[in-house]
């Protein structure tokens, strides 16, 4: 948590006197010499004005100690012999004789109060003048030349925000998700980024837009040429009605155009449509549900829907945007290259869920799945809104999903040894992730790891180049749901700002879900673009609080004490891939598949 920096104490001596007729910048000066051993006031604040003499102003004053002036010589005695001769003004008459006999055209008019400064206490104004005829046609020639690069000092000075329109092709307009790219990270082989799949949607739109600006804004140019400084203002009002073209191309770089081009898509399509792919209508049945949207099997898959970009409140929450879903549809694809295990290739594993398939639909919920919805209430009582409530025109996002099992919060553990492998395939998950795109999930609740029962005996994981083997016991563990979690594609750095949702740490205190939240922002220090793989940790402590506190199996109390010193352990790793080699999993992972 940030603490406001508290203001130092002021103490007033007999020198403040001396201060008062001195400038800032020579106060501070004095200051300084005065009081070397207190500590230096900060200057990360804003500066005030107000009561004492501008910065600007002030460094260019002189603030040398002035020598001691010498005493004025009084005036020399007047001559006895000579009397005092009235002083003349005759020359000065006739000067201004001389100008008064020039008729003047027009009275100058008074400064009109546009905008003023307010210096120290003062009641008085002082008007800002207009900027000058050559600075104007500075801010029209970056109105026009969009190839020019800027003026730095000029652009922020005058806080002209500098565009590129060549750099408008593939951009995301989505500041809280993406950031540049890291040069020396591992650039991800067979993932497109989304700036070539949306360059190949776009970029021809981009090229005409800027055909029509360009002669556009040389028309407007150079009619501006042939007017008077005077008309200047009516001039760059014509300028932004002639610039509307420019802003077209922005347009149509927009989030949800994005999230259809990185789903293949031109237009949305209907839920009933995709459902159909993998089941019949009458087949369709929720299998669970979330805060902002519900789950269906579908045949073998599981299908996520989520509604974005409406007005309308989903459970009390308002409706995700397209650049939330984003992120998380750029992370499922990404970690399903993890599942990848051949070749050059250096991490792999199988623990995150499997995606087949996402896509963007547009309709009110079918039938079909209103009666999946009700058949599931009915039993469990739901929590959420029915979605027969949605308009004609909702949008929705879709993923389809590998089907992984129950949520750990419903499974039943038989034994310690299923404990241990669910503790094991989750770390060794982890650090895979961490080693291939700095992955960090931050929301491994009990509710977003899957397991199953089969009839495997180990399971493979590859990290850093190294094969291991964990014991699985016949268990199987996946997780999901990447809304909150960070990745670094190679080409973009995925995360969300977690510093906008506030409520997300105001849970209440004790629960160890809404602890692990407010460990994670100390953690990052409220600041969520970073890697801070400490956060996988943080959620391993909280799986192992799970386990102690919330499930029962069959254990014994040497089981139990390992748990707790497991626990211990946990807090002294910064990452999953040191946690791993921990002793507590150490004959959980083998050398070769039994």
């Amino acid at each position: 948590m940030y603490e406001r920096r508290r203001k130092p104490h002021q103490q007033h001596t007999h020198k403040d006197a001396t201060l008062n007729g001195m400038s800032f910048a020579a106060a501070a000066a004095a200051a300084g010499t005065n009081n070397t051993n207190k500590n230096r006031v900060s200057w990360n604040r804003s500066l005030s004005t107000r009561g004492r003499t501008s910065i600007a102003v002030g460094s260019c004053l002189d603030v040398r100690p002035q020598g001691k002036q010498a005493r004025r010589k009084g005036k020399p005695a007047l001559p006895k012999s000579k009397g005092v001769q009235p002083v003349s003004f005759e020359k000065e008459r006739e000067y201004f004789q001389e100008v008064d006999a020039f008729e003047l055209l027009e009275e100058s008019p008074s400064p009109k109060h546009f905008s003023t400064w307010a210096m120290g206490n003062q009641n008085d104004t002082v008007p800002i003048p207009h900027l000058c005829s050559r600075l104007e046609k500075w801010l029209l020639s970056k109105k026009f030349n969009y190839s020019c690069g800027p003026s730095s000092t000029l652009s922020k000075i005058l806080e002209t925000p500098y565009r590129n329109l060549e750099s408008l092709q593939g951009e995301v307009n989505f500041s809280i998700l993406s950031t540049p790219k890291k040069s020396s990270f591992k650039d991800t082989s067979g993932f497109p980024s989304i700036q070539s799949r949306f360059n190949e949607e776009f970029i021809t739109k981009d090229v005409h837009e800027r055909d029509i600006n360009s002669r556009k804004s040389n028309a407007v140019s150079e009619s501006v040429k042939n007017e008077s400084c005077e008309d200047i203002e009516v001039a760059v009002k014509k300028l932004s009605l002639a610039s509307t073209s420019a802003s077209s191309v922005v347009d149509h770089v927009n989030p949800f155009s994005t999230l259809l081009a990185v789903c293949g898509q031109s237009a949305p399509t209907k839920l009933l449509d995709l459902f159909s792919k993998y089941s019949d209508p009458e087949n369709i049945v929720k299998v669970g549900e979330g805060t902002f949207g519900e789950a269906f099997l579908a045949g073998n898959t599981v299908c996520k829907v989520v509604p974005i970009d409406g007005d309308l409140k989903v459970n009390g929450e308002a409706q995700k945007k397209s650049e939330e879903l984003l992120e998380e549809v750029v992370l499922s694809w990404t970690l399903n290259h993890l599942r990848r295990n051949e070749g050059d290739t250096l991490n792999a594993c199988t623990t995150f869920v499997e995606t087949f398939e996402i896509k963007v639909c547009q309709g009110p919920y079918d039938a079909a799945l209103i009666q999946a919805w009700e058949d599931w209430d009915d039993k469990h009582c739901s929590e959420n809104d029915n979605p027969e409530e949605f308009p004609e025109n909702q949008r929705y996002i879709v993923f389809v999903l590998q089907h992984g099992g129950k949520d750990l919060e419903s499974f039943v553990l038989l034994n310690i040894n299923e404990a241990r492998t669910l503790l094991v395939q989750v770390t060794a998950g982890l650090a895979v992730a961490e080693a291939a795109y700095e992955f960090e999930h931050r929301d491994l609740h009990w509710g977003n790891v899957l397991l199953s029962r089969n009839d495997s005996v180990t399971m493979n994981f590859l990290l850093d180049g190294k094969q291991m083997f964990v014991r699985t016991f016949g268990l199987s563990v996946t997780i999901i749901d990447f809304t909150l979690s960070r990745i670094n594609t190679g080409e973009d750095i995925f995360f969300l700002d977690l510093s906008q949702d506030p409520e997300l740490f105001n849970g209440p205190k004790g629960d160890k879900q809404f602890d692990t939240y407010r460990k994670m922002k100390k953690v990052t220090e409220d600041q969520w673009e970073g890697s801070f793989p400490k956060t996988n940790v943080l959620w391993l402590v909280y799986l192992v609080d799970m386990l102690l506190l919330k499930k029962t199996f069959d254990c014994s109390s040497k089981d139990e004490r390992d748990l707790r010193s497991l626990k211990k352990r946990l807090d002294e790793y910064n990452s999953a891939k040191e946690a791993i080699f921990d002793p507590f999993f150490s004959d959980l992972i083998v050398d070769r598949p039994l």
